[in-house]
């Protein structure tokens, strides 16, 4: 009698966007089963416009409604980048090393990349988020900035994020605890916040250069660029001159995020420190 032989079939791998899709939609669920942090991020935008309503900067010192809006979402979108992804990433890389997750992901498929940036997939949505609730709040409070050229809003938030969270996966080195976060990223802010384009800064001489060459200026330029064709001469361009009026901040994005990406590869840890 013949004996008949049985193979199980073999299990395929996941692939690596499977993985992370897997992984981005599990840190998804730790955000939307935190409600205070869910209204925060979505009831952000909104008030944010309100309070510039209420405070009296709609079409202060007879600025147009456009370019007030415009402001607006500015500021709100590196409010974002700074506390929803740098900050929050931050704290997030280190409670997962600290609790041995990361050691986990790591003895499986996955890889020390796709660990990085499941966390920051659900930020990333969130600032999507806030931005279109952002515009719909400054197109009934002030006045619709326009969108000119849309493409760079999205490059500004994708840019900016990727900066921030490889600056992220970096500061949590230095971090031991999810407390001393507070502290350690603090030098980056204090010294990325002033050039950001949120406060007024002189456009022409040194410091003006600097500021250019600081890894969230770029993003002010960019946003005003998409949504009023707008230049750092304060000329307005047209959909196709603003795309080459993009290529110096885009450029300074990629540059700050290789050396983020170096610097993350450099000081990142990946099991609790002693």
């Amino acid at each position: 009698m013949n004996a008949l032989t049985v193979t199980a079939p073999t299990a395929r791998p996941a692939s690596p966007t499977r993985r992370l899709l897997a992984l981005g939609r599990a840190e998804t669920l730790l955000l939307v089963r935190n409600r205070t942090a869910l209204a925060n991020a979505l009831l952000l935008p909104i008030g944010f416009v309100g309070l510039f309503a209420v405070l009296g900067a709609v079409g202060e010192d007879g600025a147009p409604g456009a370019a007030v809006a415009t402001s607006v979402l500015v500021m709100l979108l590196l409010v974002a980048l700074l506390f929803v992804v740098y900050y929050n990433l931050t704290t997030a890389y280190v409670a997962r090393r600290e609790d041995r997750v990361l050691q986990r992901l790591l003895t499986g498929s996955t890889t020390r990349v796709e660990a990085l940036l499941a966390p920051a997939l659900p930020a990333v949505v969130v600032i999507l988020a806030q931005l279109v609730l952002g515009y719909l709040a400054v197109a009934v409070v002030i006045e619709p900035p326009g969108l000119v050229n849309p493409v760079l809003l999205l490059v500004a938030v994708l840019g900016g994020a990727a900066v921030l969270g490889a600056l992220a996966a970096a500061t949590a080195g230095f971090s031991r605890t999810v407390e001393s976060v507070q502290l350690t990223t603090l030098p980056v802010i204090a010294l990325v916040l002033p050039f950001a384009g949120m406060f007024p800064t002189p456009d022409a001489g040194v410091l003006g250069t600097v500021a250019r060459f600081t890894p969230l200026r770029p993003v002010s330029e960019l946003m005003a660029l998409g949504l009023t064709g707008t230049d750092v001469d304060g000329q307005t361009l047209s959909f196709v001159e603003t795309s080459g009026a993009a290529a110096l901040p885009v450029a300074v994005l990629v540059g700050w995020t290789a050396l983020g990406v170096l610097a993350a590869r450099r000081w990142m840890r990946w099991a609790p420190r002693r």
